[in-house]
Order: structure tokens, then C-alpha cells, then sequence
């Protein structure tokens, strides 16, 4: 159940990122999000942590501010793995990360996702 609850999440904090940030385009329908939601937690489980591992001094150094390029870096990702998703350059895709932060890490609160 909280495995669907964050699917559904990262998928409208998707649709939001597709509505209000200029440079993401989303093919249209329902599907087009979860898939895009199951491609992006999908990276952000097996790319991220490399990443991240690999990144370690530059985060040290940016005092984890470089998350931000990793997180961007994951959204690009997606947008490359499936044609239902466009991002337009790294500004929207900056943007873009940062808006599915905020929105899963509310999400999850409002949810009770971060609960144990």
C-alpha cells in the first residue's frame, strides 16, 4: 500500500512539474504519469545511490548542495528513457527536481509515508 501511495505522489507531483514549469512537456492521459513515476523512482533507486557514492567529495565541498544537480541529473534520466516525457534543457530540469522534492516530501507527510 505505501509502495502505491508513492507511485501516486511522484506521479502528481509530475503532473504539477508538466503544468507549471515552462520546458516539461508530458505526453497526455493518466498512464503517461505513472509510467513516468515508476521510470523515475526506478532510477532514483538504482542510479542515484552511484551517483551520489561517486559524487561524495563534491557534496562534501557543496555542503550537499550538489544533490541538486544529481536530483536534475535523475529527472533528465527519465526524460531519456521514455518518450512520454520532455525536458527542454538543465534549467527546466533543475526546476523540475526541485518541485518534486518539495512536493513528495509533502506528499509524504500529508500521506504518512515517512511514518514507521
Amino acid at each position: 500500500m505505501r509502495l502505491v501511495a508513492r507511485f501516486l505522489v511522484i506521479a502528481a507531483a509530475v503532473w504539477l512539474v508538466a503544468v507549471y514549469v515552462p520546458g516539461v512537456t508530458v505526453r497526455e492521459g493518466l498512464d503517461s504519469y505513472l509510467v513516468i513515476a515508476l521510470i523515475f523512482a526506478a532510477v532514483n533507486l538504482l542510479v542515484k545511490p552511484v551517483l551520489k557514492l561517486l559524487s561524495f567529495p563534491l557534496l562534501l565541498l557543496t555542503l550537499g548542495l550538489f544533490l541538486v544537480v544529481i536530483n536534475a541529473a535523475m529527472f533528465g534520466l527519465t526524460a531519456l528513457l521514455t518518450e512520454r516525457l520532455a525536458v527542454d534543457g538543465v534549467g527546466p530540469a533543475v526546476i523540475a527536481s526541485l518541485v518534486i522534492s518539495l512536493v513528495t516530501w509533502v506528499g509524504d507527510n500529508v500521506v504518512g509515508l515517512d511514518r514507521d
